[in-house]
């Protein structure tokens, strides 16, 4: 064989073997392209298995949404009476009590009124007592004229008796005659007087005159309007939005500042009109908030559903009739009541955003929120396990407690306590 031939061999082996590797290499290629195609179907089927059970279980169960934001009531304090700002002892981002100051205004005005009708029942009461030894000198006045008249009437039956033997002439009897119609008329007149005086204080105590619990009044009224000077808070939150000034002049309905009273928060879940149909008021529902993120759960109760969507009570409600319409699903705001003690562990300011999820027992349910008997039939049952908190304030129950007060002390100071007081027996 020669040198050529041998070459030619050679080099034919290994062609033949290159071939055979790359045989083997595409052979071994796609037994692992099948395998792995294998593992990704079994691991696509797995995931499918595993999100079509954890729907099945779980999310068919649940109505949610993360278009819902905290609410509360924004509370505008104004002053009650007309005057100057002369300090102000709130800021913004304060914490309040109920019944705190906040502004002072001018009292000068208010104490000169107040001095005035203290000055004013003073004489009330002196008048009082005044009608009361008026009507003590009519009596006795009284009494006088009844002891004229008995000694006139006794002076005429005695020249009566005598008259007939001459012992007294006609005119003497005539002139005792007219002592006595004097005399009658006197204590008449007397009477009207004494029952004149009489009418002042009959049946009444310098408490109960109407005179005297007329200028109490106005004593009580200036008191009011001194204590009303200062302006507190109706309610115990946080001052927000200040915007009185010292110096400023304010009357009643002038904005001064907000309160916010954090721990009576709630929130405001706009869900779906297609999702309304599985809700209804009493369902427990789990929040959470973008302020403290997940780690932190908030639990609530819907309370109800606003009368309309959104865009129906919007500024500018949406004008569906133009002719360009495009359905848009629509969202009802529903009202979820939070746990207090919750709230007042992780305060939320109003306005921060909340997720929240409700729990539905039967996914086929399609009455929830529309049923007026299921409806109310939750919310008795929510009402007898969620008390509301009344809207009411007691921080201006004392404010008359200052007029009452100096009522009592103006009286005492000016009264004597004049007895019961009545119309002498004048008959014979």
């Amino acid at each position: 064989m020669s040198a050529a031939a041998s070459s030619a061999s050679s080099t034919s082996r290994e062609a033949a073997a290159a071939a055979d590797a790359e045989r083997a290499l595409t052979q071994r290629l796609a037994r692992h392209r099948r395998l792995a195609l294998r593992w990704f179907a079994l691991v696509l089927v797995l995931t499918a298995l595993g999100a079509g059970s954890w729907w099945w279980t779980q999310a068919r169960n649940v109505v949610s949404t993360d278009d819902a934001y905290v609410a509360g009531d924004v509370i505008e304090v104004s002053p009650r009476i007309e005057g100057t700002a002369v300090a102000v002892f709130a800021q913004d981002t304060d914490t309040v009590e109920a019944g705190a100051p906040l502004v002072q205004i001018d009292p000068t005005d208010a104490r000169l009124a107040l001095d005035a009708a203290v000055q004013a029942l003073a004489h009330a009461v002196r008048d009082y007592r005044s009608a009361g030894a008026d009507a003590d000198q009519a009596r006795e006045q009284m009494r006088q004229r009844a002891s004229e008249l008995v000694r006139a009437q006794d002076d005429f039956e005695r020249r009566g008796a005598i008259a007939a033997e001459g012992a007294v002439s006609k005119e003497e009897l005539r002139h005792a005659g007219s002592a006595v119609t004097a005399a009658q008329a006197a204590l008449d007149a007397q009477r009207a007087a004494f029952r004149s005086s009489l009418a002042h204080v009959e049946g009444t105590t310098a408490e109960s005159s109407p005179l005297v619990k007329e200028a109490a009044t106005r004593v009580r009224s200036a008191a009011l309007t001194l204590a009303r000077s200062v302006v507190r808070a109706p309610i115990a939150g946080r001052i927000t939005r200040r915007v009185v000034q010292v110096g400023q002049h304010v009357a009643p309905g002038t904005p001064l500042l907000e309160i916010v009273p954090l721990d009576r928060v709630w929130v405001d879940a706009n869900f779906k009109e297609s999702q309304l149909g599985r809700l209804h008021p009493g369902q427990a529902v789990v929040l959470t908030s973008d302020l403290y993120g997940g780690a932190v759960a908030f639990h609530g109760t819907i309370q109800g559903f606003e009368a309309g969507t959104g865009a129906a009570f919007a500024a500018l409600p949406a004008q569906n009739a133009t002719g360009n319409w495009i359905k848009v699903v629509q969202r009802v705001p529903v009202r979820i009541a939070l746990d207090v003690r919750e709230v007042r562990a992780h305060p939320l300011l109003i306005g921060v955003s909340m997720a929240a999820e409700v729990h539905v027992d039967q996914p086929g349910d399609s009455h929830g929120a529309l049923s007026t008997a299921s409806a109310a039939t939750a919310a008795g049952s929510l009402a007898r396990r969620l008390p509301r908190m009344p809207d009411a304030t007691d921080a201006y129950a004392g404010e008359i407690e200052a007029g009452e007060a100096l009522v009592d002390k103006t009286i005492r100071a000016n009264s004597a306590g004049p007895g019961h007081i009545g119309e002498p027996d004048t008959r014979r």
